[in-house]
């Protein structure tokens, strides 16, 4: 089998994770890969790995974008893949374009991955005319029908994303030697019950809240220090200074931490006492939150979307409604650091042995179409 995965770049993110992911087992069950996009420092990774990368800008939301099409048809024809899996919308596009001008016995099966909760509209809808549409969690696939009801459901395939229980593993603990860099980094946290909220400075991820979360539980006399991971967004940066205010006007200077972009962050769950996920609108699924429940650390979160999906399997008692003010909340975060945080999971049923197994199936599935 050749399967060709078309993406806008490869500097990280969980689109590019679960890209490179498929990218590996395709290889290792000795299948062609190729993925094709801008670039990126992921790309040194993919190739040692085996895969084959194509650089072709298919990103950038202009019209200029499609002067690609014709490009790639003829890429198409002369490459043959079996499998075209399009994973981002203006690509998909260009690709789709392209696909669609082919003779139909020359043409490789489509394959979409609807990774988030598009804006809804004609540009997104290309993500729903493969002809297998993977959905991502429960929510997506809610999602589909809903606002896009002329995809036949008999074409929608549910795959969860999951995590890598060797990457991940239960009961994983920082080395020394990242614990000494990390007390001399921030010898202040010594002590601390640590509430970590990961994701970049974006007012979707819930840190205004996190804040008033922090600053409640301290007047409860909770010993807690809040810890921000994630970088600002370039495009946020007015966002950024709020947050930085708002830590001044709730007097939690001593009480807040902004690590900004880490590398370490299974380091960081794992001598966090809770992590959280406070995302104002659902999410698609929620990986940060299942990464830090696959090593044990109890998760709060809102239960809506993918992460209610994930806490609801796996962890129950971490779920808050969306409507809960910030004194509930608090209550419920007492509660679950008087608990112990070894029982956070039990039987993780989304795993990445099972997202490739069934991505694989898919393929699969669609050439099989072909044998009759």
């Amino acid at each position: 089998m050749k399967v060709v995965q078309v993406l806008p770049a490869l500097d990280g993110g969980g689109v590019e994770k679960g890209t490179l992911e498929v990218a590996r087992y395709l290889v290792q069950h000795g299948h062609e890969s190729v993925v094709i996009s801008a670039g990126g420092r992921l790309v040194q990774t993919l190739e040692q790995e085996g895969s084959r990368h194509v650089g072709w800008d298919m990103g950038r939301k202009t019209p200029w974008t499609f002067r690609h099409v014709f490009a790639l048809r003829r890429w198409l024809l002369q490459e043959r893949p079996d499998i075209l899996h399009l994973r981002s919308r203006m690509p998909a596009w260009v690709c789709w374009l392209a696909w669609r001008g082919l003779p139909v016995e020359t043409r490789p099966h489509l394959v979409t991955t609807v990774h988030g909760l598009y804006s809804t509209g004609r540009y997104s809808s290309i993500m729903c005319r493969g002809e297998r549409v993977i959905a991502v969690s429960r929510t997506v696939d809610a999602y589909i029908r809903q606002h896009y009801p002329e995809t036949d459901p008999a074409r929608i395939r549910l795959i969860y994303r999951g995590v890598d229980a060797q990457e991940f593993p239960r009961g994983y603990q920082p080395q020394r030697r990242w614990l000494e860099q990390w007390q001399a980094q921030y010898p202040h946290l010594a002590g601390q019950k640590l509430l970590t909220l990961p994701g970049r400075l974006t007012r979707l991820k819930g840190h205004g809240r996190f804040l008033e979360l922090i600053a409640c539980l301290r007047n409860n006399g909770v010993p807690v220090h809040g810890l921000i991971v994630g970088g600002e967004d370039p495009k946020r940066r007015q966002y950024a200074q709020e947050l930085y205010q708002q830590v001044e006007a709730l007097g939690l200077s001593d009480a807040v931490t902004f690590t900004g972009a880490r590398r370490d962050i299974r380091d960081i769950y794992a001598i966090s006492d809770l992590v959280l996920s406070l995302s104002t609108k659902p999410e698609s699924f929620g990986r940060t939150v299942l990464e830090a429940l696959s090593i044990g650390t109890p998760v709060a979160g809102y239960d809506h979307g993918g992460v209610g999906e994930i806490l609801s399997a796996l962890y129950p008692q971490g779920a808050v409604p969306l409507e809960a003010p910030i004194p509930i909340l608090a209550e419920r975060i007492q509660a679950l650091l008087s608990q112990s945080g070894g029982e956070a999971i039990k039987n993780n049923r989304f795993t990445l042995s099972a997202m490739l197994e069934n991505t694989l199936a898919v393929y699969k599935e669609l050439l099989a179409v072909n044998e009759y």
